[in-house]
């Protein structure tokens, strides 16, 4: 099977949508995923954002970077079930890291679920350090 991987683009919005549905991440339609979320994110910063794209142009996989200009952000990656255990989440995970350090970051970092046992054992094996010392705080608008 052929692969390609590809900044992200806004007329990807309904097939990453479905791609998390199928993977089973959640997501907020009403909020931060919004189509006018989603789409102000790739305008902002589509350089960080990918996609995996199958030999058909299919969408099977993704992965969100941003950066705060002190550190980056991995953030909403995730792989079709039918594509899992090739070595694709590394490959855009790699992908975003290396558009990280291009803007300058050296320190990269993940929020996962803490039943996400597969993505923390994946950032494990990329060398990331778990970190159970900090508490994440949200407020939505």
């Amino acid at each position: 099977m052929a692969l390609k991987i590809r900044t992200a683009r806004g007329e990807d919005y309904d097939a990453i949508i479905a791609l998390w549905q199928r993977a089973g991440l959640p997501y907020e339609p009403e909020g931060r995923d919004s189509r006018v979320a989603i789409a102000r994110q790739i305008e902002r910063s589509g350089h960080l954002i990918f996609a995996a794209e199958d030999d058909e142009g299919g969408l099977i996989g993704v992965v969100f970077g941003s950066h705060d200009g002190r550190k980056g952000w991995i953030n909403r990656l995730a792989v079709d079930p039918a594509h899992r255990r090739r070595g694709l989440a590394q490959r855009l995970v790699t992908t975003a890291e290396e558009a990280l350090r291009h803007e300058g970051l050296s320190i990269v970092t993940a929020l996962i679920e803490d039943y996400n046992s597969a993505s923390m054992a994946l950032f494990k094996r990329l060398g990331y350090a778990e970190r159970r010392d900090i508490v994440y705080f949200r407020k939505v608008f």
